[in-house]
């Protein structure tokens, strides 16, 4: 098992990036609560690591902390949630934000995930319940600003519209939601914030 890596950011193409370890790339899909965190690329970043193996692949997700991927981890766990489904949670809503809906037993956040519909959302409240007891809430960590680059505004508006695609929107609402909050000088990370906040 692959528990951390520890190299220098090689890629960013949300929600997959690159991390260079001794001469190696290893592809890791993240969460983007993780990818707001990321620094610039070829700035050297550590992330916490969960290793899927499948019949047809071996993907690797990483994590800014490990109380993300602890998340992760108990999200895979619950019947009917895959990594694609945990990515697409945690994307939408800081680990605190997320342990506080189940806390209050709120479903009304969690519809609003795609792939998330009424009956899956009570599902999932009464099954985190129990195993987010022990869990507190801590203050969130404030994201690290990226200078957006001149000429990119484009190029940062067709990431922010992929990484929402790939997180289960579709095509249609992920533009809309980026046209909503499209500003000059916004990274990509800023719109995918910004146009997740206003979805969820």
């Amino acid at each position: 098992m692959i528990g951390r890596l520890r190299g220098t950011l090689a890629e960013k193409q949300p929600p997959h990036v690159i991390v260079d370890v001794g001469g190696v790339g290893y592809e890791l899909e993240v969460p983007m609560t993780t990818l707001y965190r990321l620094p610039s690329v070829g700035e050297p970043l550590t992330l916490h690591t969960h290793l899927v193996v499948r019949e047809d692949a071996q993907l690797l997700y990483g994590f800014a902390e490990k109380r993300e991927r602890e998340l992760f981890r108990e999200l895979i766990r619950l019947n009917g949630v895959g990594p694609k489904l945990a990515l697409a949670l945690m994307s939408g809503l800081e680990v605190d934000e997320l342990v506080r809906c189940v806390q209050a037993q709120d479903t009304s956040v969690l519809v609003k995930v795609p792939g998330v519909g009424k009956k899956t959302a009570e599902r999932l409240l009464v099954e985190l319940k129990d195993r987010f007891k022990a869990w507190e809430t801590s203050p969130t960590m404030a994201g690290l600003v990226v200078e957006p680059r001149a000429g990119t505004a484009n190029s940062a508006e067709n990431d922010a519209v992929s990484a929402l695609i790939s997180l289960g929107y579709k095509p249609q609402e992920a533009s809309r939601a980026v046209s909503a909050i499209k500003e000059d000088g916004l990274s990509s990370e800023d719109m995918i914030r910004r146009a997740l906040k206003g979805m969820i």
